[in-house]
């Protein structure tokens, strides 16, 4: 009988004398890893646990603690979830449910609504099968037999599934107890391996995503490796929801939405003040680093849609109109080809190069309204973006510039921890392989250069060139994918946009589609949740409200503000006929930074008393030390403590 041959990870081997399943190979190893075995990977294809290996091949057992053993453990407890609801509700039908960023969902269909008080029963259920430890196993059917075994289950959802499958996939299903599901896989090998997970809301959502079919409910989870993890997950997602921008913008008096345009914005005096903090502070580090700023049509004919691509690729996003003569024009989805008609007003050097245009551009997507999500997702929203047009051999160190601009933004902002993703050529895109070579290579050559740690995303690039992703990580441990740099040949060559070279012939320009907020709407939300509304002092829409007790202080209180106001700073006054305390508790609820309270010792002696909005109590100070300790703080920028200390 032929040996088999498994290689592990570390290099060393281990012979069998027969064919070999993975948890065999586990148990061989020790009992520990035997218990843990989730799953394995063979020649780096994850199969199930009692998964035989019948010829030579590298294998990974998948724990709990890989990132694989994460997800496995979520999409077998969302089929735990599924066998749950089929026994206490029988007949609801079964749609599909994937594995989603921190947990699961699955999709039901069922006339009667489910209950935020269904969800316990469900989740007691849930216990009970880990508790009967059951198996489980795949089997695999002919195609036909298993569109009728599901029809005969009453699941016509998974009968529809089935139909379009490739016809040269296998159609693979997995069995714990009484419950069969249609899965890919692989699975864990028992429900008992599972326990540590919570239900945490209800949803609805339309069959295959689509606003003309059905709608089903949607049951959203979490599941972790333990109780621990999913206890600090649970402690997390609290904090966030004390966090969510909807809330606080509404607390803090910054912006609503109705439904007379949904998906846009209507900014208050305070928050479009914040906004155009983010303006000003960008506009500012553009001309620093050599930007020219323009500005573009919001509306431009489909024809020039049709030449950069976004046509044929983007359209179903667009929002579009058509006028009396039969002219299509559409809302401007991107920036780009606007930026490129700029570029070719005037003949353009080799001297004139490289030429960063920058635009606070106003961009119109259409999403569907399921997927509207406060200042998170809109839309109408505003970009930062900027195009470099540059020469081949300016590109790569054009890459390493954007990436330090970005990565100083975001710390000016109190974002230390920014990680980096590079997506490379998607299937659906324009130009040819030896184009995309050269621009990936030069996107990978900076990072390199820079010695910068990066994931690779493979095939979720732009249609038009490769990019770079910076995702952000917040206060609560929260990633946020927020700036983009990506490297087109493309639409120059769409656009014939050209320089002339030294020796007086003519070459197209690189250009690079740079953001870094990325949505300025999005990135203020990312901010006001960072925060929890706490806003540092030199983005605070009011920084300082200056109060008095009694109205005999209400003429200091008047020169306090002017005198203020003349330095810069954003201030207030609060006049009320109130108590000092009433006035001194609302001001600290609207996150106010620097609270002065006026009495008639203040008065007496031209000062005013300091409080910060977490209570700390500076005492009196005149309005001299009391500029200069603001102009500072502002100054630093960044997280500042609200006791004026990084």
């Amino acid at each position: 009988m032929t040996m088999v041959q498994i290689t592990l990870p570390d290099g060393s081997s281990k012979a069998f004398a027969q064919p070999v399943s993975v948890a065999e190979v586990a148990a061989s190893i020790g009992p520990g890893l035997a218990k843990a075995t989730l799953a394995g990977a063979v020649d780096g294809r994850l199969v199930d646990a009692s998964h035989r290996i019948e010829q030579d091949a590298s294998l990974r057992i998948i724990t709990a603690r890989d990132e694989e053993g994460l997800d496995l453990i979520r999409h077998s407890t969302a089929h735990l979830m599924a066998q749950a609801v089929k026994r206490l509700f029988p007949e609801t039908q079964v749609t599909i449910g994937p594995v989603i960023e921190n947990g699961f969902y699955y999709d039901f269909a069922r006339k009667e609504p489910f209950r935020p008080e269904d969800l316990e029963s469900i989740e007691r259920e849930m216990a009970r099968i880990v508790d009967e430890d059951l198996p489980v196993s795949r089997q695999v059917m002919d195609r036909d037999e298993a569109v009728a075994f599901f029809q005969g289950q009453g699941e016509e959802y998974k009968a529809r599934i089935i139909a379009d499958i490739p016809a040269e996939e296998t159609i693979s299903l997995y069995r714990q107890g009484d419950f069969i599901d249609l899965c890919r896989g692989p699975h864990i090998p028992s429900t008992g391996k599972l326990g540590a997970f919570k239900l945490t809301k209800l949803a609805g959502a339309y069959w295959r995503g689509d606003a003309r079919n059905e709608m089903l409910q949607r049951i959203y989870g979490t599941a972790w490796p333990d109780k621990k993890q999913l206890k600090a997950f649970l402690k997390r997602l609290e904090e966030a929801e004390k966090r969510d921008h909807r809330r606080l913008g509404k607390q803090l008096d910054l912006f609503r939405f109705q439904d007379d345009a949904p998906g846009a914005v209507f900014w208050l005096p305070r928050g479009w003040t914040l906004f155009r903090q983010l303006i000003e502070y960008m506009r500012e580090r553009q001309d620093e680093a050599g930007y020219v700023e323009v500005n573009t049509p919001d509306v431009m004919d489909r024809s020039l849609w049709e030449t950069s691509g976004h046509w044929q690729n983007y359209h179903e996003h667009m929002f579009t109109t058509q006028t009396e003569d039969e002219r299509v024009f559409a809302l401007k989805p991107m920036n780009c080809p606007g930026s490129v008609s700029v570029y070719k007003h005037g003949l353009k050097s080799y001297r004139d190069l490289p030429i960063r245009m920058a635009e606070f551009g106003k961009v119109h997507r259409y999403e569907p309204s399921g997927a509207l999500h406060g200042l998170m997702r809109v839309r109408h929203f505003t970009q930062d973006d900027a195009h470099i047009y540059c020469t081949e051999e300016q590109m790569e160190e054009e890459c390493r510039k954007v990436i330090e601009l970005n990565l100083s933004v975001y710390r000016d902002f109190g974002f230390e921890d920014v990680r980096l993703k590079f997506a490379d050529r998607p299937d659906n895109r324009i130009g040819d392989d030896a184009t995309w070579d050269k621009l990936e290579g030069a996107l990978k050559g900076a990072i390199d250069a820079m010695g910068l740690e990066y994931t690779h995303n493979p095939g979720e690039g732009a249609f038009y060139g490769p990019k770079i992703e910076f995702v952000l990580r917040d206060a609560i441990g929260r990633d946020w994918q927020c700036g983009t740099l990506q490297v087109d040949l493309n639409l120059p060559e769409r656009f014939d946009a050209t320089y002339r070279t030294a020796d007086g012939g003519e070459a197209r320009p690189v250009m690079l589609h740079r953001a870094l907020f990325g949505s300025l709407e999005r990135f203020a939300g990312i901010l006001i949740e960072h925060y929890s509304g706490n806003l540092p002092l030199w983005l605070a829409p009011v920084q300082v409200v200056v109060m008095n007790i009694t109205d005999a202080q209400a003429d200091w209180v008047g020169e306090v503000v002017s005198d203020l106001r003349r330095r810069g700073f954003r201030v207030e006054a609060d006049l009320r006929n109130e108590k000092i305390g009433y006035k001194i508790r609302g001001r600290t609820l609207e996150k106010i930074p620097y609270l002065l309270i006026v009495g008639d010792r203040e008065v007496e002696q031209r000062q005013v008393a300091v409080r910060l909005r977490d209570g700390t109590d500076i005492g009196a100070m005149d309005l001299d030390a009391l500029g200069e300790r603001l102009s500072g703080e502002v100054a630093r920028r960044g997280p500042i403590g609200d006791n004026g200390q990084r």
